[in-house]
């Protein structure tokens, strides 16, 4: 049932909402425009050594990550978004299986599906989207930090580490990634004693 609902949505919006828009005049698509801003804000989270300042450009990259170009993605993000909200998991994923089926491109659909699946603990196919999230943006600290929570999850620290240390690489502000590092480093010295 949930499927046919999912279903009914994605033909009723696709038929009434235009197709993803282009930058006017250049023939340019927009995700290079998006591409660009992101390059932008990555090289400007790196340099950056005020945490509240991190977070704001950490929150910029986030808004450009959830831009999709397509006003029926969006709106199954967000209704998946909501059913998430209201811990109808099975929902969310209907619509997030629709998101990555229509834009296979769309980085933040997978990574949305894999925060699906972890919350239902779906670990395995969480990683496979965490997986298929950095294959589409490496950069993807969010994904990252999935991955990291998932190996510590699991007992591979030292992978989980790894992982948190990737984060840094990428928002050297981030607090819980520091906390993680910092606090596994330790765990992990301690095991060597």
């Amino acid at each position: 049932m949930r499927n046919v609902f999912a279903v009914f949505a994605v033909i009723f919006i696709a038929c009434q909402l235009p197709l993803p828009a282009f930058a006017q005049n250049t023939g340019k698509p927009v995700e290079a425009k998006v591409e660009n801003r992101l390059d932008t804000l990555f090289g400007t989270l790196k340099r950056e050594r005020n945490e509240k300042a991190a977070e704001r450009i950490a929150g910029n990259i986030w808004a450009e990550w959830n831009k999709s170009g397509s006003a029926s993605i969006d709106a199954m993000m967000l209704w998946s978004q909501q059913a998430l909200e209201a811990k109808k998991f099975d929902v969310a994923l209907d619509f997030l299986d629709q998101v990555v089926t229509l834009q296979p491109g769309y980085a933040e659909g997978w990574n949305r599906r894999a925060t699906v699946h972890f919350m239902m603990r779906n670990y395995r196919k969480s990683m496979a989207d965490i997986e298929h999230t950095l294959e589409l943006e490496p950069r993807h600290f969010g994904a990252i930090s999935g991955m990291a929570q998932i190996m510590a999850g699991a007992g591979r620290d030292q992978l989980a580490l790894q992982a948190w240390q990737r984060v840094l690489d990428i928002y050297p502000m981030m607090r819980n990634a520091q906390n993680e590092v910092s606090r596994l480093s330790e765990e992990l010295a301690g095991e060597g004693i």
